[in-house]
């Protein structure tokens, strides 16, 4: 924050003229907020940074010209330093974490209530992330966390139990029959069952065809 202020400054970065005078309107009613710009694309808001220097950007994250996932990379690059925190009306899981990944410190969904985006902007100004309706203490933890059930999720899209999720990364992992069976306390009839279940929903052959398919599609956190 300026030295020469007190005051956390803010820029607004969204395309709807209406939302940005409301928001405005939210934060400059609180003594600690100083609304230092507005932009109504990605493109304004990368020439309105370095000039306004704010401490915050609200950055929409579908805008026209120029996204909000767009921004944030083009923010990245040049290295501002500037916090950015996303608004959304919706957000998939994988563009969440793709903009944390990338420099975003938090995310805020438009629906929220006034007080979850202002305790954001305060975290956030703290050191800390914010994303969704929580603080978040150590992002790498939380990415991982995701990322690991953004994997899961998928695997179960092609039908796959637990266990058969299970067998899927020991067959990445080289493993046996007779070491599977071992591991998870099987018999070898057993793990063959299962193997026989993975090939039919994967439609795949062989245990090689069957890893490469898992590493391709990232169906398992270790590949």
């Amino acid at each position: 924050m300026d030295s020469n202020n007190s005051k956390i400054r803010i820029v607004i970065a969204d395309d709807h003229a209406i939302f940005r005078d409301g928001l405005r309107r939210l934060l400059e009613s609180e003594p600690e907020f100083e609304v230092a710009g507005e932009a109504a694309d990605g493109a304004e808001a990368l020439a309105l940074v370095p000039q306004a220097r704010p401490d915050i950007l609200l950055l929409d994250l579908a805008m026209p010209r120029m996204p909000g996932l767009e921004t944030l990379r083009e923010m990245a690059a040049q290295q501002t330093n500037v916090r950015v925190i996303l608004l959304t009306a919706a957000v998939e899981n994988r563009q969440m974490i793709e903009a944390l990944q990338i420099g975003a410190k938090g995310v805020v969904m438009k629906e929220a209530a006034t007080q979850i985006l202002l305790k954001a902007i305060r975290t956030v100004m703290a050191g800390q992330y914010w994303v969704g309706r929580e603080q978040v203490a150590d992002m790498a933890q939380f990415l991982r966390a995701h990322a690991a059930g953004q994997q899961h999720s998928k695997a179960k899209s092609y039908g796959l139990t637990r266990r058969e999720i299970e067998i899927l990364s020991t067959i990445v992992s080289g493993l046996s029959n007779k070491e599977i069976a071992q591991k998870f306390s099987l018999s070898e009839d057993t793990v063959k069952h299962h193997l026989t279940n993975i090939f039919d929903k994967l439609g795949v052959s062989s245990r090689l065809e069957l890893a490469l398919f898992a590493i391709n599609n990232r169906l398992i956190e270790s590949a």
